[in-house]
């Protein structure tokens, strides 16, 4: 059984979960989405408008119980990419919370979700290798594309993390991250749903909702960098996590500039992990283990990693020289639907998953992710370089905010380094400035050759800053 906290093994509670306020028993849940599974069974696919509401909740584990795939729908995605996501998908049901059942202008025959029904219907647990989740890219290289997720694939990357993290039902997980996410909903739902931990989703991760959750015993939170670096300016908030057994933080880079303040007002250094979308979570820091900023630790039982050069040959684990990421484990998904050409550019003749990342492994295991080999490798003169490791020496700056790094085209080395800065409050750092530190603290190649200062960098719904519109 893939949510093995339904079966009352570890007791109930009315407020076992609390989502933006409304507070549900395992009982009511389960209730709920059987009856809601009585009406999809045999259903190709499920979309869900997953807004972050306790019926989307209860839609998500409905199709989980059918084993019919889920097929999260981003609530703030434009038109066109939800009529791309319900077609391609093929999903003819939608569930809907209260108020959306406008959404039938998509396409397909709207459910909406009933927190009150029950149903005694007894589901047979879905074979292991059946879908669970087609979940959609962010389509930054094209229309968005469907990747299959097993049942089997989310509790390998569930228990391997519970393991590392010492993850159990006496728990309280506390999060308010987006329920269309492998971060927010496979972690911050099917999570809990599984270690049997209680789940108090605050609908939106603002520091005093974190601090409120704190206070009333949370003991597990998650958040991306963009989460923790508001929480840390507002130092009130982040005391209260003090009383956190663990904070941890993906989806993007963790400034060390965030990750020591948090150290420091909450008492916990946190816990950096990696994953996407198509293998689910997979290195990650060790609740026992050392918490080294900038690192995401080592992969999870079951999961192995290695680094391959530009020649197709293994890169050494010297901490310094940068290679593709490539994962191999129970957690990968199965492809992506319908699209064998992506299929074959992704995976190895030997059946390694190409994640498109660049990193470093030390001789320890640690691994730092570089970035995306599409922007964040970049080749200036003959070198390549990090933008990671740039980034990292202007966060170090008095007078920085935050810096997001890229190759511009240039004639004579290829790329040309150009970093974006947001300045720090009340700070005017200069281009000579910033350029001559980096140039001090990093290979003197690896100094930015143009300085842009912004106001703010274009993210997506995790906080990742989108280089591909700096680049443009």
């Amino acid at each position: 059984m893939l949510l093995t906290a339904l079966d009352g093994r570890w007791g109930d509670a009315p407020d076992a979960l609390v989502i933006d306020g409304t507070p549900l028993s395992r009982a009511r849940l389960l209730g709920a989405a059987t009856a809601l599974a009585d009406q999809i069974g045999g259903a190709r696919a499920l979309a869900v408008l997953a807004r972050p509401t306790a019926q989307t909740v209860v839609a998500v584990v409905a199709g989980l119980l059918a084993g019919v795939p889920v097929v999260p729908v981003p609530p703030d995605a434009g038109p066109t990419e939800r009529e791309h996501i319900l077609r391609d998908s093929g999903a003819p049901l939608l569930a809907v919370s209260p108020g959306d059942e406008e959404a039938e202008a998509y396409g397909a025959k709207v459910l909406p979700v009933d927190l009150a029904a029950a149903s005694g219907t007894a589901y047979q647990d879905p074979e292991p290798g059946r879908l669970a989740f087609l979940l959609y890219t962010s389509g930054t290289t094209g229309a968005p594309k469907g990747v299959m997720i097993t049942h089997r694939a989310v509790a390998a990357g569930l228990d391997g993390l519970a393991e590392a993290w010492a993850w159990t039902h006496e728990d309280v997980l506390v999060h308010g991250l987006p329920l269309f996410h492998v971060h927010g909903l496979i972690l911050g739902v099917l999570g809990a749903l599984r270690h049997g931990s209680r789940l108090v989703h605050t609908g939106k991760p603002r520091p005093e909702l974190y601090a409120e959750a704190a206070r009333s015993g949370g003991t597990l939170f998650f958040g991306v960098p963009t989460v923790w670096g508001r929480l840390v300016n507002d130092p009130e908030s982040a005391r209260a996590l003090r009383s956190a057994r663990l904070i941890v933080s993906g989806s993007a880079p963790l400034p060390v500039t965030v990750f020591d303040k948090l150290a420091e007002l909450t008492g916990q250094r946190p816990i950096e992990r990696y994953g996407m979308t198509e293998t689910l979570i997979t290195i990650t820091t060790r609740v026992d283990g050392e918490r080294r900023p900038g690192s995401v630790g080592m992969p999870i039982s079951g999961v192995r990693s290695r680094l391959v050069g530009e020649d197709g040959q293994p890169v050494p684990h010297d901490g310094e020289t940068v290679g593709e990421l490539q994962i191999n484990g129970p957690t990968v998904c199965e492809g992506y639907l319908g699209r064998p050409e992506a299929d074959a550019e992704s995976w190895t003749d030997d059946g390694w998953f190409r994640t498109g990342d660049v990193a470093v492994i030390g001789p320890d295991g640690f691994h730092r992710i570089v970035g995306r080999a599409s922007v964040d490798l970049i080749k200036s003169g003959g070198f390549r370089i990090g933008a990671g490791e740039v980034e990292a020496a202007l966060r170090d700056h008095a007078a920085v905010a935050d810096a997001a790094v890229i190759g511009a085209p240039d004639e004579d080395l290829g790329q040309a380094i150009v970093a974006f800065v947001i300045p720090a409050s009340g700070a005017a750092p200069t281009e000579r400035e910033l350029i001559d530190f980096v140039a001090a603290r990093l290979s003197v190649h690896k100094r930015p050759r143009r300085i842009v200062l912004v106001e703010d960098f274009p993210r997506n719904a995790m906080g990742k800053v989108l280089k591909k519109r700096l680049t443009a």
